[in-house]
C-alpha cells in the first residue's frame, strides 16, 4: 500500500436498479490515474469522498490518507470489501474512511462533496438521475473513461498510457469533472434596485441539466438573458441592451447576490414561483 498515490483498482460493474448484478470481471486502471483523478477535483481535508465501484478501495485509501478527506465506497464483491477495510486499518485510516456491500441505486450519498466512479458506460448514464436528486449544487462528479451524457464537464483531461492497452486496447484514458447544478427552472419574481430599473423583474429560466437559458421581463419589456451560467449553487447573466450584470446563489426557491449596473452594486433576491 506504499504506493496509494499512485494506484486505482476500480470493478467496471453492471447493476441493475432493483438488485446488483455482476457484469464483468474486476479490472485494475492505470496505476498513474488515482492522483490525477483527484488533484482535478482538488480533494482536501474538507471533502467527503464516495466511491461507487470502489474495487480494493485504493481511490478512496488515497483520498484519505495523502489528501486528508474522509468517505466510503460501495462495491458488490466480499472479498474486496474485506480488503479495502484492512486496507485501511493498516494505513490508520479505518476512523475515517469505510467499504460497505451494496446496491449502488439504493446507497445514499447526499452526504458526498467528490463523488468518483468507473462503471460501464450504460450504468454511469442510469445514474443521472440519482446524482441530480440526491447529490448537494455543487457536488465534484468524477467520472473516468465514460462521459455522462447532456453534462457539460467543468473539465475535462485526456491522457495516453501504455498501461491502458491491456485494458482497453489503446492508450488513452479520460477524466471527466462534472460539478451538480442547482435547479432553477421555472418562472422567478425578483425585486432590483432602482439603477436597474422600475418595478419588478421576472425571469423565466429553462434548463437541461448544466445548460440553462432564459429571458426577462422588466418595465414591459422582454429582454434576452445573455452570458448565462450556472455553475454549482452559482447563477449569474446579464440583461441584453443593458449594462447589467447579475450574479447570485440558488438557496431552494430563492436567489440572493448582488447586480452591477454600470459600476454600481446592490443587492438583489428572486423567488420561485409557485
Amino acid at each position: 500500500m506504499r504506493t496509494l498515490l499512485l494506484l486505482l483498482a476500480a470493478p467496471l460493474i453492471g447493476w441493475a436498479a432493483d438488485k446488483p448484478v455482476d457484469a464483468g470481471p474486476y479490472v485494475p486502471s492505470p496505476q498513474s490515474v488515482v492522483s490525477d483523478m483527484l488533484k482535478l477535483a482538488d480533494i482536501g481535508p474538507q471533502d467527503f469522498v464516495i466511491d461507487l465501484g470502489s474495487g480494493d478501495g485504493r481511490i478512496v485509501l488515497t483520498a484519505a490518507k495523502v489528501f486528508g478527506a474522509s468517505g466510503f465506497g460501495v462495491e458488490i464483491k466480499d472479498e474486496l470489501v474485506k480488503l479495502s477495510n484492512a486496507a485501511a486499518q493498516k494505513e490508520g485510516v479505518a476512523g475515517r474512511v469505510r467499504f460497505i456491500k451494496a446496491d449502488l441505486f439504493k446507497t445514499d450519498i447526499s452526504k458526498a462533496t467528490v463523488l468518483t466512479m468507473y462503471l460501464l458506460p450504460d450504468t454511469v448514464n442510469m445514474l443521472k438521475d440519482k446524482l441530480l436528486g440526491e447529490l448537494k449544487p455543487g457536488t465534484k462528479v468524477l467520472s473516468h473513461d465514460y462521459p455522462l451524457s447532456g453534462w457539460i464537464p467543468e473539465k475535462y483531461v485526456q491522457m495516453d498510457l501504455e498501461d491502458k492497452v491491456k485494458i482497453s486496447g489503446v492508450t488513452t484514458t479520460l477524466i471527466y469533472l462534472y460539478m451538480v447544478p442547482a435547479r432553477v427552472q421555472g418562472r422567478w419574481s425578483a425585486s432590483v434596485p432602482a439603477s436597474v430599473g422600475k418595478g419588478p423583474l421576472t425571469l423565466n429560466l429553462k434548463q437541461q441539466v448544466t445548460r440553462v437559458s432564459g429571458s426577462a421581463r422588466l418595465e414591459g419589456r422582454e429582454a434576452v438573458l445573455e452570458d448565462l451560467k450556472i455553475r454549482g449553487d452559482r447563477i449569474s447573466f446579464r440583461l441584453a441592451g443593458r449594462k447589467v450584470a447579475f450574479a447570485g446563489t440558488v438557496k431552494g426557491n430563492a436567489i440572493e447576490g448582488q447586480v452591477d449596473a454600470g459600476g454600481a452594486k446592490s443587492p438583489w433576491r428572486a423567488t420561485l414561483g409557485k
